[in-house]
């Protein structure tokens, strides 16, 4: 077009826009573009396979939403058998998500936030399971209590084994003291920790509350089953795990000698996520709020009476304590990973705090002392279990009932004493040494040895394990399909 305004022929004007004549004198004369001149493809290019149901399966649509393409392509197949192949699935879904698109409800809207530096904090727990974390060959089974600023994407988390108000509390203030300041308001889920139930008019739990007040900051919450209102945090979730999985690859191993090499292993982990944060992190330091002078113990406190089998129930679970107790009231403060046994002013025990609900923790020595007097009670005793420190006393016992049905349980309970007042790795390695030279296991033999200082005798000798030889296993993948397993 531009060209025949120069050109006097329009042969030339086509050949120099490298064009046929006609095509040139076609376009000229309609004063249209190329694109403006080709016809809209609304016709069908085959028949529509569905097109004899689609008016029943429209109106099954309407009534129910929410059914899946699948599952109604399914509910076809058994109506009409043979008509339609598992092929046409991927027809009937794309049907169906067009009728969604056209006729269906509408979708729930998600409004990107726009977050202000300093304003914001959002914390919740994320169970750890999957990633199968050992701690000396042992399932660390265990939660992260993560927390993060939408703002700069700067995050911390604590390892915690419960989402208690304890945990809550401790996750928390770690956070802020690492933060070395305080956001204008945190934002969590419906926690039970912190959040009352629907019918109660205050919106948090007194402790929870106490809690942002220490720290002057406005607690917020988001609605039940809606966890894409604290998206910061459920976003950071799934790419902290991701990050934490290629860093335990790159390590070799999921196992850790120690809690604290664990612990060690995420703190360099979040430094290193933190560290392609900082500008915008500086700029959001700018804006917190000082700390408090020290941060609140996170301890629930409860006055609980010790009951006739020497124990107390604290939170759902059953905890022993000493026999002199029974019938007192003694405090019980209750942390994250412990519980303290305050008496008179005096902390009299320290036991560490049980991971769920319904289980318990008898300590052998507490019972063991009025136990040795009856017997006859370990036969039905609800925390007999609880009686065997180890599988090596276990055995002891198994091999004096068979020996001695009548008198296993004072023999066994008399042993259980000398652990209790001597030593219990020793008594242990006593019942090793007996156990291997097949000698009878008795409190007298036990005691003789208990007596004696040679440790080549007391102590277990390293068991030596042969490396294991995988040729036959090559061989065997190598046998099939011509190698194809093996390589």
């Amino acid at each position: 077009m531009k060209l025949n305004q120069s050109e006097k022929r329009k042969s030339i004007t086509a050949i120099k826009a490298g064009m046929d004549e006609k095509t040139a004198r076609k376009y000229l004369r309609e004063g249209k573009l190329p694109s403006e001149l080709q016809k809209k493809h609304n016709w069908k290019t085959r028949k529509d396979p569905f097109e004899k149901e689609w008016g029943v399966l429209e109106k099954e649509l309407e009534i129910n939403p929410g059914l899946e393409a699948k599952t109604l392509f399914e509910d076809l197949q058994r109506k009409q058998q043979g008509k339609y192949s598992d092929g046409q699935l991927r027809t009937f879904q794309r049907k169906v998500k067009q009728w969604r698109a056209l006729h269906g409800p509408g979708k729930e809207i998600f409004f990107t936030q726009k977050h202000q530096p300093g304003q914001m904090c959002q914390s919740d727990f994320t169970h750890m399971e999957k990633l199968g974390i050992t701690i000396e060959r042992e399932r660390f089974e265990h939660l992260i209590y993560h927390f993060v600023l939408p703002y700069s994407n700067w995050e911390s988390g604590t390892i915690c084994f419960s989402e208690s108000y304890e945990s809550l509390s401790a996750g928390f203030q770690n956070a802020l003291w690492e933060l070395g300041g305080v956001p204008e308001k945190h934002q969590t889920d419906s926690l039970s920790a912190a959040v009352r139930k629907p019918n109660n008019q205050e919106e948090f739990t007194d402790r929870y509350s106490a809690l942002l007040r220490h720290y002057k900051i406005l607690g917020q919450k988001t609605n039940p089953s809606k966890p894409h209102e604290n998206g910061s945090i459920e976003q950071r979730h799934n790419r902290f795990k991701k990050a934490l999985e290629q860093s335990l690859l790159l390590r070799g191993s999921r196992d850790f000698q120690s809690r604290k090499e664990y612990d060690d292993f995420l703190k360099k982990l979040f430094e290193q996520l933190n560290r392609g944060r900082k500008t915008r992190f500086l700029e959001e330091v700018k804006h917190l709020g000082l700390l408090p002078k020290a941060p609140l113990e996170a301890v629930k406190t409860m006055k609980i009476k010790v009951g006739k089998s020497s124990t107390i129930r604290v939170n759902h679970n059953v905890y022993s304590v000493k026999s002199r107790l029974i019938g007192e009231e003694v405090n019980v403060r209750l942390y994250m990973e412990k519980l303290e046994i305050w008496y008179a002013q005096k902390k009299v025990d320290e036991i560490p705090r049980l991971k769920g609900v319904e289980k318990n923790r008898i300590d052998y020595r507490h019972v063991i002392g009025w136990l040795v007097r009856k017997p006859g009670a370990l036969t039905n005793y609800i925390y007999r279990e609880e009686m065997f420190p180890s599988h090596m006393f276990r055995m002891a016992f198994d091999l004096i009932e068979r020996k001695h049905p009548t008198k296993a349980n004072k023999e066994y309970l008399q042993i259980l004493y000398l652990a209790a007042r001597e030593n219990q790795t020793k008594v242990e390695w006593i019942i090793a040494y007996l156990l291997e030279k097949e000698i009878d296991i008795t409190e007298k033999k036990v005691e003789e040895l208990l007596q004696k200082t040679e440790e080549e005798i007391l102590r277990p000798k390293n068991a030596e394990i042969e490396a294991i030889n995988l040729h036959g296993y090559d061989n065997l993948l190598s046998s099939f399909n011509g190698g194809n397993y093996a390589k």
